[in-house]
């Protein structure tokens, strides 16, 4: 047999290196599986200590008081101090109006009231008058009883004749009869004066009242800013008729501003009044952040407020996940720094770590909501004036 017909192929020896590269694929597998358990531990972490302690959502927007400035008497415009976007303080002249009916009718009332405290003043004389005459028709009675006393036991000693008894019993009929008219008279005068001296006089009253109303209607030809702000909204112009209620321009306090933040019904389970807020506007970024607190919840979605609500009770339905309006207050340090206005976009983001607090607000708010002081010295200033018509006409014998 040749020696061609025993060769057989041997296998190759393995190489040295297959340990190794089964070693390198392990290890590189142990190390994307560390990876990725370090990376679902951190975002269970973070889960549970931060996205799960807050709620966000973009769909919030700035909200102010809009203060509408209108007419609150009838008046021709005859200058306009404020324009839109300019700054006003609260009591400052917005738009005056033409003020000659007003002075007219606040002439007529002085006069009134002076006439009246002249009238009132006269009739208390005529009542001191009345109970002068009163007494004296009291004498008169007097002197005529006398008279009769005395000559009733001459007549039944025949010392004076009939007739000049008959006479004295006249006399004190017609003197009783005096005295009754006088009375009346009296009682008649004092009963426009007793019970008040000429300034409680009722009729006095009255036309100081009105003397009150045309000068404050005088005065309102001046329409004042009541709160410090921004104008918008300005329609009013020179030559305009206005009318009470008739609205003019807008005043905007935009140091008082609040974020209305509508968030899905789903995100409300851990929301409570008092949890911290923090806001960014799409105006400056996230370079600025807003602090504020949930102050209030909505009473309803914004759907059942809407316009035209929803028909839900149809045959084709589709159910979309309604929003809740979730009023967050700024602090006012954070827009005076940086100043916002209303209607501007923005993002917020509630802490709910302490939902501890009240979803509904226990008790209702003793603090105004807004509140302005142009108008309180408004009623004094219009009474020192009728005092002022009242003190000059009252005369020095007057109380």
């Amino acid at each position: 047999m040749s020696a061609s017909s025993h060769d057989t192929t041997l296998p190759a020896p393995e190489s040295g290196n297959a340990p190794k590269d089964k070693r390198k694929r392990t290890r590189a597998l142990l190390v994307v599986l560390a990876i990725v358990i370090l990376a679902a531990v951190a975002w269970l972490l973070l889960w549970l200590f931060v996205f799960s302690t807050r709620e966000t959502t973009d769909d919030a927007y700035v909200g102010g008081n809009q203060v509408g400035i209108s007419a609150q008497v009838p008046g021709i415009v005859i200058a306009v101090y404020a324009d839109d976007t300019q700054r006003v303080n609260a009591g400052q002249v917005l738009v005056r109006l033409d003020p000659t009916d007003a002075d007219m009718a606040l002439r007529k009332a002085g006069a009134a009231l002076a006439q009246a405290v002249r009238q009132v003043r006269q009739q208390t004389q005529s009542a001191a008058s009345a109970d002068a005459s009163l007494a004296a028709r009291r004498l008169d009675l007097q002197r005529a009883q006398d008279d009769l006393k005395r000559r009733l036991p001459l007549l039944a000693e025949k010392a004076v004749a009939p007739e000049e008894v008959q006479h004295a019993r006249d006399a004190v009929a017609t003197a009783q009869s005096a005295l009754e008219s006088a009375q009346r008279q009296a009682d008649a005068s004092r009963a426009l004066v007793d019970g008040s001296d000429v300034r409680d006089n009722p009729a006095v009253q009255q036309a100081r009242a009105s003397f009150r109303q045309a000068w404050v209607a005088a005065q309102r030809n001046a329409i004042v800013a009541p709160v410090d702000g921004y104008v918008a909204q300005r329609s009013v112009q020179l030559g305009n008729s206005v009318q009470p209620g008739q609205p003019l321009m807008t005043v905007l306090p935009l140091h008082d501003l609040w974020v209305d933040a509508n968030f899905k019904e789903s995100q409300l389970r851990h929301v409570r009044i008092g949890q911290p807020a923090r806001v960014e506007a799409d105006l400056y970024g996230g370079g600025v952040t807003y602090h504020g607190k949930v102050v209030g919840l909505g009473a309803g979605t914004g759907s059942v407020f809407s316009l035209l609500p929803a028909q839900n009770a149809t045959g084709n339905w589709i159910k979309v996940v309604q929003r809740v309006p979730v009023r967050i207050a700024l602090d006012p340090r954070d827009l005076d720094a940086h100043p916002l206005r209303i209607g501007l976009s923005t993002s917020v983001t509630v802490d709910i770590g302490d939902d501890r607090g009240d979803v509904l607000a226990k008790a209702p708010s003793t603090v105004p909501t807004a509140q302005t002081s142009v108008y309180d010295d408004v009623a004094a200033k219009a009474d020192a004036a009728a005092d002022a018509i009242v003190q000059a006409n009252l005369g020095i014998a007057s109380p």
